[in-house]
């Protein structure tokens, strides 16, 4: 998948700077890694060598893309666990779809059952809490907020899938609900390359900061633990 950068208009990033959009901002004190549905049904087999061939699999999958990320989202998850940092993972609620309704209107999440288990490369550890959600968002009808308050988180990192959908739901609900975001491009994926360079655009320059891998490092490299 391309940079999202390079398959923006130039002269679009000069409109949003020019209105004062894309700010940059300042991690807080105590930041929490938030992966988003990082399951089967999102990243296919390892094998499959394109989005046609992962969707064979499972309709839902992303294909190549997902395991690119996933590498990524490995080594975050390694950085925020040696530093005793909150993780939480999301997954589909698919029981309670089948009655508060999907999460998108193509209406595939109640069958999604096969495929729901988180893959084993970022699996969560047993003191990592899973969310199961029913909507996008993955702080809608679920206690997240209130878990990360009582954590006193006060800044989120988030990797996962789909950037155009539960990413991007999440994090403009997290930055309604105060905390600073940032969006580690290599850790996000979706199937599509321009939905996924759009959305982390509009991200960046409204609720977040889209961050590369190396200047994640950067910033969330101290050694200050928060407690799980």
């Amino acid at each position: 998948m391309p940079r999202w950068v390079d398959l923006i208009p130039s002269e679009e990033f000069e409109i949003y700077k020019r209105a004062g959009f894309a700010k940059r901002q300042q991690p807080g004190k105590s930041p929490a890694l938030l992966v988003i549905d990082c399951t089967l049904s999102f990243t296919g087999s390892q094998s499959m060598e394109s989005v046609v061939d992962a969707i064979k699999e499972y309709e839902s999958a992303c294909g190549p893309s997902a395991w690119q990320a996933v590498g990524f989202i490995k080594e975050a998850l390694a950085l925020f666990r040696k530093q005793g940092r909150v993780v939480v993972f999301t997954k589909p609620d698919v029981y309670d779809q089948r009655f508060a309704g999907e999460a998108t209107k193509a209406g595939k999440g109640a069958g999604m059952v096969s495929g729901n288990e988180i893959v084993p490369e970022v699996a969560p550890l047993p003191s990592e809490w899973i969310v199961e959600k029913a909507k996008a968002s993955c702080f809608f009808g679920t206690p997240l907020a209130s878990y990360l308050f009582q954590k006193q988180v006060d800044t989120l990192v988030v990797v996962g899938v789909s950037t155009s959908g539960c990413v991007r739901a999440s994090v403009v609900d997290a930055f309604s609900h105060g905390f600073k975001v940032f969006v580690i491009e290599e850790g996000c994926f979706d199937r599509s390359a321009f939905a996924h360079a759009a959305n982390l655009f509009d991200m960046d320059a409204k609720y977040a900061n889209v961050v590369t891998f190396e200047e994640f490092e950067s910033m969330f490299s101290g050694e200050t633990s928060t407690t799980v």
